[in-house]
């Protein structure tokens, strides 16, 4: 099968052909379709996250459809269309897993980082951690719904059930989270890239109250503040434009450090908080959602030898949505 492979970090992704892989107990093999780039694919090809597989194929956003059972598997048959999210596997037994936190879990393996993941033409997953997907969005736009979608709505569900909902960088997640968002009836602001007129404009086609640039204040003062950029200077200018009691929720895997920042900032009791991962009912709980409100999946296409431009492109800011790989045309 045809690949794209990490072989060391801040090195390109290298095309190679390798053997095709083998389902083991509890695994399904999938015939990929599509699969969407991510900011953390970005920090493990980077060398931000520590200890990844190597070498290592990355992608965590992954459409396909079964093509062989694994022994023990129950819930899928072959044909089936499936999507392979981040998480990939945890220990089950943890105080993590049996309270409802496996995405907490020590011993969490995640796909595109410590398994191998769908800049490919197949690959294994374990069955546990796959989903069936809406009918109603092809492959192209279910792919970012894995990650983007479901990590962001666990944001937004951390972030509480406030009236006025922030979002700093308004790519692949908060595209999604605003329209949601706007679904249960809250007004969002969006904060991009400054003089990013064109993220800007996005923003508004997608019905947000404002959009300004990330050194801008909106015009009244927000219950919450999603920082979606791997930015660390932005969460205390997110702080700035909670108003008391607020939250600003952390929602990605790495980012830089946060810098010093004045203790009233802070105080009136406002709240800092980061998400780690995402868990199944996360997952499970967007993908409903997602069936039930129609939802605009800005994508840019790129075939799978074209990887390297397609990090290139989300590294530089210059995607309003997301990436997607097109691995292999759908039936």
């Amino acid at each position: 099968m045809r690949a794209m492979l990490l072989d060391a970090a801040q090195q390109p992704l290298r095309p190679v052909d390798l053997p095709t892989p083998k389902p083991a107990t509890g695994q399904v093999l999938i015939a990929v379709r599509t699969c969407a780039i991510c900011r953390t694919d970005l920090h493990v090809v980077d060398g931000e996250l520590p200890r990844p597989k190597r070498p290592l194929v990355p992608g965590h956003q992954i459409v396909g459809t079964i093509v062989q059972l694994g022994a023990g598997v129950h819930g899928f048959v072959v044909g089936d269309r499936v999507g392979v999210p981040w998480l990939g596997f945890t220990c089950g037994v943890c105080g993590y897993c049996t309270s409802g936190r496996e995405n907490l879990c020590d011993e969490a393996r995640f796909t595109g980082y410590q398994l191998d993941g769908g800049y490919a033409e197949q690959c294994v997953a374990d069955a546990r951690f796959c989903f069936h997907l809406p009918s109603g969005y092809d492959d192209v736009q279910a792919a970012p719904l894995l990650c983007a979608g479901a990590i962001g709505y666990r944001s937004l569900k951390l972030a509480g059930d406030g009236a006025r909902i922030g979002l700093y960088g308004f790519g692949a997640a908060a595209h999604l989270i605003a329209q949601i968002a706007r679904s249960q009836g809250r007004e969002v602001f969006a904060f991009t890239r400054p003089g990013d007129d064109e993220g800007q404009r996005f923003a508004r086609e997608l019905g947000v109250t404002w959009a300004g640039g990330s050194n801008e204040a909106p015009p009244v003062s927000l219950d919450a503040a999603l920082v979606f950029a791997p930015v660390g200077a932005l969460v205390p200018a997110a702080l700035r434009v909670v108003h008391k009691a607020g939250v600003v929720v952390c929602a990605g895997i790495h980012m830089s450090d946060i810098p010093q920042f004045p203790y009233r900032w802070l105080w009136g009791e406002r709240m800092i908080r980061s998400v780690a991962n995402l868990t199944r009912e996360d997952a499970k709980d967007l993908l409903a959602l997602a069936a039930r409100v129609p939802l605009r999946v800005e994508a840019t296409r790129y075939p799978l030898t074209q990887a390297n431009q397609a990090l290139a492109s989300l590294r530089a800011g210059q995607l309003h949505g997301s990436g997607v790989l097109e691995i292999s045309p759908s039936p």
